[in-house]
């Protein structure tokens, strides 16, 4: 039986004369990076210059109404974040990443071709709408929506190929094995998130402006122009990456395990020494860190029972995986099962964290954006960068001032746990939903009244920046804290798409965030006013801020028995059965 556990070869890969016959690679490194970060720049700057107005973009040139657009960002959002799960699966078990990405790359390309041509066709794009108000606003015809969509299904294409694979691609340029290769690694990483960084603010600050200002077709003509150029760098290196061969994706081994639980779930697990007498195996020349037999979740070890008609391969293997899984493969499942509850409270706090990027936006659109009286005017959406700056600015301060002291008084290499820190994320979200509803009383409280249509509130923007800079430190320490904890918690061979279960907590917020904006609209809209009006200043958005803060608050007290209660990956089974306090990860 032929085995899928060979190692992959790659470009750079040549058959050793010696009896193993084990692959060469040649590691190129630091010279393939600027190909892999003028990739990662440009793609990001293109990515996100098209997206980052896009919620303004439906409103003006779509003329879609408020809740309208937000239900459509809801479900594009939502299905790009859980493209990448797929992308992974894809990537790992079929493809490989540097075709999935260059593929992936293309067709974000034709989404944002697509999209710039809906504002630069007029038969693309419904009329503008009058001087007469929203109501003489005519929608947009069947035709153009279906070309609108299709350009977002490329999109979502593109961001389901790109996400799971661009950090691990870049990783694979460098030898794993080696101290150069190590902080080489770190080095990329590091300038990984420069870049996106960068990229955001660019995005959000002179793409946004070139958008709102002077020409939506040159504003995502520009973007478009950059993702060519990020496509061109990407290729243009293709001779010198390392192309690592798909080897199988682990979910494949999460199905095994649980298919053979199920179809074994009659047998009995034996009463002693069941680590020694279940079924055990690693492949050859395995480099995945070998996890302790654990008691919990029992009913997933009957995975490993071996039995008089289960046949193993002449290297150890089972014959058939679907019957027969090792140990390990168990105790992989396993740490992705307690992974799961933890993964959950993170969809309330993407759903906190989303209501910036679009109620936000709505909040300073009708809210006076100039710098000075009659000066500048800031475009609705470049508000995002007081978001971005605060989450900047603390990373730097968190790492070298706050760890150092909280280190000195919990004696932890990190200051806090993982779960700590994300905890600390949790509790801001919910404060800056609380400063939101506030500043939103105060806007309406200065907005004129008895006007045609929506007015503008005498309120600077500026006031807005409490709440953005909160939420910010909300995901310096939550976002960071939570996508640190996958990649840790995670098997080994599961790091690939750890960035994935990420990606999906976003996902689920996005389809969340959409089924409580259409609930509260359709529930309040009639009586005594609609909470999500379509002119805030005759809505009561507080009150669906306040909502969201007090569903945080039960996901608080949700993720606080969750962490109390959650054992980090290969902690030892005997100090579970004791009860000892060392288990407690929160606390």
């Amino acid at each position: 039986m032929e085995s899928r556990g060979e190692t992959p070869l790659t470009m750079e890969a040549r058959t050793s004369s010696s009896a193993d016959e084990q692959p060469i690679i040649k590691y190129r490194g630091i010279k393939a990076m600027p190909y892999i970060l003028g990739n990662e720049t440009f793609e990001k700057l293109g990515a996100m210059g098209t997206a980052s107005n896009l919620f303004v973009f439906l409103m003006q040139f779509f003329n879609l109404k408020h809740i309208t657009t937000i239900k459509v960002m809801s479900v594009f959002g939502g299905t790009a974040n859980f493209a990448p799960l797929f992308g992974a699966f894809l990537s790992d078990s079929y493809f490989g990443r540097y075709k999935t990405i260059g593929f992936a790359s293309i067709c974000s390309l034709l989404g944002m071709a697509m999209l710039t041509l809906t504002a630069t066709i007029d038969k693309l794009h419904p009329p503008s709408c009058q001087m007469g108000g929203v109501a003489t606003c005519v929608g947009p015809s069947p035709m153009q929506l279906t070309f609108l969509f299709a350009s977002f299904g490329f999109l979502i294409i593109g961001a389901g190929g790109i996400r799971p694979c661009n950090l691990a691609f870049g990783a694979d340029q460098f030898n794993p094995n080696t101290e150069s290769g190590k902080r080489g690694i770190s080095s990329f990483i590091n300038w990984y998130n420069f870049t996106f960084t960068l990229a955001l603010m660019v995005s959000v600050t002179l793409l946004v402006h070139i958008q709102s200002n002077v020409s939506w077709s040159v504003g995502l003509g520009i973007p478009t122009c950059l993702m060519l150029v990020s496509i061109v760098i990407f290729f243009m290196g293709s001779r010198i990456y390392v192309k690592v061969k798909p080897e199988g994706s682990p979910f494949t081994s999460v199905a095994q395990v649980l298919v053979a639980a199920i179809r074994n779930r009659r047998l009995k697990l034996p009463e002693h020494d069941a680590h020694l007498r279940l079924f055990n195996y690693l492949p050859p020349n395995s480099i995945i860190s070998i996890l302790p037999y654990t008691e919990h979740l029992r009913f997933l070890n009957k995975a490993a029972i071996l039995t008089s008609e289960d046949q193993i391969n002449i290297d150890g293997s089972p014959a058939n995986p679907w019957k027969l899984c090792s140990i390990q493969q168990v105790e992989e499942v396993k740490c992705v099962m307690r992974v799961l509850p933890i993964w959950a409270s993170a969809i309330l706090y993407h759903v906190a964290i989303n209501q910036q990027a679009s109620f936000g936006v709505l909040q300073a659109l009708q809210t006076d954006r100039h710098v000075r009286n009659g000066g500048y005017e800031v475009p609705s959406a470049s508000f995002a960068v007081f978001q971005m700056i605060s989450l900047t600015i603390w990373i730097p301060i968190y790492d070298r001032i706050v760890v150092p002291l909280l280190r000195k008084f919990t004696g932890r290499e990190g200051g806090l746990t993982l779960l700590q820190r994300m905890g600390a994320g949790l509790f801001l979200t919910t404060v800056a939903l609380v400063v939101s509803a506030t500043t939103e009383e105060y806007r309406k409280h200065l907005a004129p009244t008895n006007t045609n249509g929506p007015s503008i509130s005498s309120m600077s923007a500026f006031w807005l920046v409490p709440q953005l800079a909160i939420t910010g430190l909300a995901e310096g320490f939550n976002s960071v804290g939570q996508m640190e904890f996958y990649y840790q918690q995670l098997p080994e061979n599961m790091r690939s798409v750890a960035g994935a279960f990420y990606f999906c907590g976003m996902a689920t917020a996005s389809y969340v965030d959409g089924l409580l904006v259409s609930l509260v609209h359709e529930k309040t809209k009639g009586g005594s006013g609609d909470w999500l009006a379509e002119d805030l200043n005759k809505g009561k958005l507080e009150y669906y801020y306040y909502l969201i803060a007090a569903l945080g608050v039960f996901n608080f007290v949700y993720f606080l028995v969750c962490a109390y209660w959650y054992r980090y990956k290969g902690d030892d089974e005997r100090n579970v059965q004791l009860g000892t306090q060392s288990n407690k990860n929160f606390v």
